[in-house]
């Protein structure tokens, strides 16, 4: 029974995890909308059927059932309205800011969570050489202690992180690099790093130590804005990746994997060991920060249907200073709306056979 109420108290954590992240975003479109008197006749949390919910003024705040996602619902959203409060009838500057606020909260949120979590660090992170491994082979390759990384096959380094990810993309155990040595940029060919076997994937594993600084307040916040970067930045590779080829279907994961994910993460929040609970804590905060940016930076992609499809087309509007007529638009994002949710279907669907595996 306990284990039962367990696993009942990390899928509320999950929902909750994702309500907070949805909420963000819609309320940053709620906020610019309001402050450009747009006309918002509904701000909801989760689809579906309302559970409850009130009305203040000419907006209906809700609570729906299904927690999978959100809405701020404009006058003149999707079409044409005489209503001077109307989205469709403010200045072409204004929208794309209602529109693009919604992303730019996720990665606000992100950085914000970042921020926590560097505050109580003990030292603050660099891409600075330390020590090396014992019998490390990177330091067979002209790496030398006190180097610092800036480049991995071309991508910057930002943190500990992005330099993970970046060797994880490498074909074979070689990559090439950009040190700063001296204060002079030294270019690195081939350098080597042993390799392991992770879920199928032959990936390379960094084989020396970095440096931590004595924390202060400008190196903690400069962090935290490096860590928001290298994930914008790892999130754009990603995607890269997939367009290429290098990762398929298989590598992706929908609601149902994200919230498996997540809820395994939270199963050491209600441990007794302190240690165990703290960073049980601190790993969801950095998933939380992780996907926020992730959701982010996704929606400002010119796909139809999401926030950047609605953003190409008032960028197109400004240009020709006349908009696209609303039908046509409408045609595009319903299209891309079908196709957004049978990709999110075949995903979940994938994810669930994982599950019962």
């Amino acid at each position: 029974m306990a284990e039962i109420w367990s696993k009942i108290w990390q899928i509320l954590l999950a929902i909750v995890f994702f309500g907070i992240i949805i909420f963000v975003h819609e309320l940053g479109h709620f906020v610019f909308a309001k402050l450009f008197k747009v006309k918002v006749n509904e701000f909801a949390l989760g689809m579906g059927p309302r559970l409850f919910g009130f009305t203040k003024g000419d907006t209906k705040y809700s609570l729906r059932l299904f927690p999978i996602g959100g809405y701020c619902a404009m006058e003149g959203e999707n079409e044409d309205s005489e209503d001077s409060g109307a989205f469709c009838n403010k200045k072409v500057w204004q929208r794309i800011i209602i529109v693009a606020a919604g992303a730019t909260m996720n990665i606000l949120l992100g950085f914000i969570i970042f921020g926590i979590l560097n505050s109580s660090a003990d030292l603050v992170g660099t891409t600075k050489i330390a020590r090396f491994d014992d019998n490390a082979v990177s330091a067979t390759c002209d790496l030398k202690e006190g180097d610092r990384i800036i480049k991995i096959d071309g991508t910057r380094i930002f943190t500990a992180t992005d330099m993970a990810y970046c060797l994880t993309r490498g074909d074979d155990q070689y990559v090439d690099m950009t040190i700063e040595r001296d204060g002079k940029k030294i270019e690195l060919v081939e350098v080597e790093f042993p390799q392991e076997e992770y879920e199928g994937r032959t990936i390379l594993i960094r084989d020396f130590w970095l440096l931590g600084e004595e924390p202060n307040f400008f190196n903690r916040l400069s962090y935290t804005l490096k860590e928001t970067i290298a994930t914008e930045n790892m999130v754009r590779l990603s995607l890269l990746d997939m367009i290429t080829g290098k990762y398929g279907l298989k590598d992706l994961s929908g609601p149902i994997g994200t919230m498996e994910i997540i809820s395994d993460a939270a199963g050491d929040i209600s441990s007794d060991d302190k240690e165990e609970r703290k960073a049980a804590i601190e790993y969801l905060l950095f998933l939380m920060a992780f996907i926020s940016i992730n959701i982010g930076m996704v929606n400002v992609l010119p796909i139809p249907a999401l926030d950047g499809g609605r953003l190409f087309f008032l960028v197109i509007e400004a240009i020709r200073r006349k908009p696209i007529p609303q039908k046509y638009e409408a045609y595009v994002h319903a299209a891309g709306m079908i196709l957004l949710l049978a990709l999110i279907a075949v995903i979940s669907l994938k994810d669930i056979i994982y599950l019962f595996k």
